[in-house]
């Protein structure tokens, strides 16, 4: 009797972690995941509230030297699917640390890309503002300059590749086609508003210290001048020449991006009779995020 009752007992605790295992695995499958904030709203106006859409880079880290917890890199295998940007060092480093890293989605496909040894201290010259030169520290994706978030025309490429790869996941949903499509149109207003911006503006060049807008000046027309060259601060002629530049230029404001002190650009800012201005590149809300930074630099 106390034998037939312990079975009883035994079978009725493996049904209930059965069960419990059962309901977590859904949860897990439910998740999507997206390796920095600002490609959670692509990703989000495609997928709804169908999914749960979280980011691996908390809110304040750096994606340059950002490493995932133990907790995290199980997330990312049991995600249903991990959208990132394909450029990052540690969005690279995934691909091997990760066994099901198929439904690792590189947003980066079909853009052209900008060539260099580009990094945390990649440089743009002034006369091109696209030309990079080489790192003392960490190196994106064989040199390429990662940050294709930054441009309307190139979240326009990612937008549609994520739409793809959701599609192929979901082949028999037809919402989600129709959600892309209105993200569509609300990148080409962007783009279009962006590029009227820039088109009526006198002022087509901006200085920044970390070179974070390649993307946005070559897509439309401005020259980024940077600051930071090599991982270090620059030269006293290098200065000279940026300081010079800026107020032939007539630039305004001088960015500076939120993990670098306000004093990274204050001795430009004082000899070009410009303002000081924190961005934050990495911000969720990449629409207004760029309006307000082209708005800054046309104004």
């Amino acid at each position: 009797m106390k034998r037939r009752k312990l079975s009883y007992f035994s079978l009725l605790l493996v049904a209930l972690l059965f069960v419990g295992c059962a309901e977590r695995k859904v949860a897990v499958e439910n998740r999507v995941i997206v390796s920095i904030a600002p490609l959670k709203p692509i990703v989000e106006s495609i997928l709804g509230d169908d999914f749960e859409v979280s980011v691996l880079v908390p809110q304040g880290a750096s994606p340059e030297t950002f490493e995932p917890s133990p907790r995290q890199l199980r997330e990312l295998e049991s995600a249903r699917l991990v959208f990132s940007t394909g450029l990052l060092d540690f969005e690279q480093q995934l691909l091997h640390r990760i066994a099901r890293n198929e439904q690792i989605i590189n947003l980066s496909h079909g853009i052209d890309l900008i060539a260099g040894t580009c990094s945390h201290a990649h440089h743009n010259h002034a006369d091109c503002g696209t030309d990079c030169g080489h790192d003392h520290a960490h190196h994106h994706a064989h040199g390429i300059d990662p940050h294709i978030w930054c441009s309307p025309k190139s979240l326009g490429r990612m937008s549609e590749n994520a739409y793809n790869a959701i599609a192929r996941e979901m082949p028999d949903s037809t919402k989600y086609g129709e959600r892309y499509t209105t993200l569509c149109i609300k990148l080409l207003e962007l783009d279009e508003e962006v590029a009227e911006m820039c088109r009526h503006s006198s002022r087509a060049t901006f200085v920044i210290y970390h070179p974070a807008l390649t993307y946005l000046a070559r897509d439309y027309g401005l020259t980024q001048l940077a600051i930071e060259h090599e991982g270090k601060e620059p030269s006293a002629k290098r200065l000279a020449e940026l300081i010079e530049h800026a107020r032939n230029e007539g630039v305004k404001h001088i960015f500076y991006q939120s993990e670098f002190p306000a004093s990274s650009v204050e001795v430009i800012c004082q000899d070009a009779g410009a303002t000081a201005v924190e961005i934050n590149p990495l911000d969720e809300d990449i629409f207004a995020n760029i309006r307000h930074i082209v708005t800054l630099i046309t104004e």
